[in-house]
């Protein structure tokens, strides 16, 4: 048996002997999970003896679940967890282990592990003149839904930055086996374009792709694996000369978290905080300590926003930063997702579509806690835009419905937000000094 499920039983045996009473079965609804960590409260033992073990765990088999199948599946295991203390912190990639890539000026894709950003930077000539994006992956690239929610992040940088997207099947992601190849001179054309004025440098660290079963993904040490990354930022503007008022860096689900640490480590080592960090759905953190600081908060960056898009599935619910948007409302998935894996990678996919020249208000918001509330508001409340404009100094939880397909924002108009200090002014075209 696993031994997070052995663990998980043991646990939930012993909370029966204590009540001395019979189990409650479980009654699909989330809240009743959400308000108890005591197993017996939603389990019985026969409904733990009959979950899946870690190993048993993938996405292409969530992919074959519905979003509520799904959901009910992932909060089971995560309570449980909590419950059990059973996952300890242990898993940490090295620097020079973990893939990553650059998007040069003109559209060369340059392989290289992380370890080397630093030399690679400081080789770039035009890294750090501009904005520089750190995007770092979550979930692996084995699944067409992962890989394809990366490609689209990837193509509205490269349209953003440089002026043109290569076609899809220009975009090229390796597995394992064949990312140590050097790629062919071929395929670096596929990348070139015809910009000539390049307006900033996407860096992506492919953390996802050395998380290949569930038990590194939940065994994740999430502040270490992010101190990791931050003194790899820290090198980049001690050797490249890239300031950190230009960088903005972006997690997606577990790496969300991961994101949250790298900020906390870059400050500790320079005294300043990086100016941005995104959060795409932060998945739920099952490897704890109780002596540590866990996962994405505000604070961690100037400024930090977070898009929940299945927060009772593989997201959590949990408020993460200066501004959090929850589409729809917190619920397992979004509008047109049909898992929770498509639901989790539908904030990435918002946050690229905004990232497009032009779409940058695709996405207006409302102050709001619930689809509820945010119907009622509609028309009425202030709004800010989620997504690459949201403006920087915004605080609060925001409501917004979106599309089931591509284009997903819905491009209503919307007011600028205000407060007692002044009027709200989008991130990049802030009035502070970079």
């Amino acid at each position: 048996m696993n031994p997070l499920r052995t663990v998980c039983l043991f646990m939930a045996l012993f909370a029966l002997a204590s009540a001395n009473r019979g189990p409650v079965s479980w009654r699909g609804n989330r809240n009743s999970i959400k308000n108890s960590l005591k197993p017996t409260d939603w389990l019985s033992v026969s409904q733990l003896e009959s979950l899946p073990s870690m190993q048993e765990i993938t996405l292409s088999k969530l992919e074959e679940m519905s979003v509520q199948e799904g959901g009910e599946l992932i909060n089971k295991m995560y309570h449980l967890s909590q419950a059990g203390r059973a996952i300890e912190p242990s898993f940490v990639p090295k620097a020079s282990e973990i893939p990553a890539f650059l998007i040069t000026p003109d559209n060369k894709k340059v392989n290289f592990k992380l370890s080397e950003l630093p030399k690679i930077a400081k080789e770039e000539k035009s890294f750090g003149d501009e904005e520089v994006t750190v995007y770092i992956t979550g979930l692996p690239q084995n699944t067409e839904t992962v890989k394809k929610a990366t490609r689209k992040l990837v193509q509205a940088y490269m349209q953003r930055y440089n002026g043109q997207a290569p076609e899809r099947n220009s975009v090229r992601y390796e597995d394992d086996s064949s990312e140590k190849r050097n790629p062919s001179s071929s395929e670096e054309d596929e990348w070139k374009s015809n910009s000539n004025k390049p307006s900033g440098n996407l860096v992506v660290i492919e953390l996802g792709n050395v998380l290949t079963n569930m038990k590194n993904y939940v065994s994740l040490d999430v502040e270490k694996t992010g101190m990791e990354i931050g003194d790899i930022l820290v090198q980049c503007t001690d050797k490249a000369d890239v300031p950190q008022e230009i960088v903005h860096v972006i997690g997606s689900n577990i790496a969300a978290h991961v994101a949250g640490a790298v900020g906390r480590q870059f400050t500790r080592e320079t005294g300043h905080q990086l100016r941005r960090i995104t959060g795409l759905d932060p998945s739920k953190i099952y490897a704890q300590t109780q002596k540590s600081l866990r996962g994405l908060a505000r604070g961690d960056a100037e400024f930090v926003d977070v898009i929940h898009t299945s927060a009772y599935g593989l997201g959590t619910p949990t408020r993460c930063g200066d501004v959090d948007f929850y589409p729809n409302g917190p619920s397992e998935g979004v509008p047109g997702a049909d898992n929770v894996v498509e639901a989790s990678m539908r904030a990435i996919r918002y946050f690229a579509e905004s990232v497009v020249p032009g779409n940058e208000r695709n996405f207006p918001a409302v102050g709001a806690t619930s689809l509820k509330q945010y119907k009622e508001q509609n028309g009425n409340g202030k709004r800010v835009y989620m997504g690459i404009n949201t403006d920087y100094d915004v605080e609060g939880d925001f409501i917004l419905q979106v599309n089931g397909k591509s284009p997903f924002g819905r491009s209503a108009p919307a007011q600028k937000q205000q407060n007692y200090h002044n009027v709200h002014k989008p991130w990049k075209m802030s009035s502070r000094d970079f």
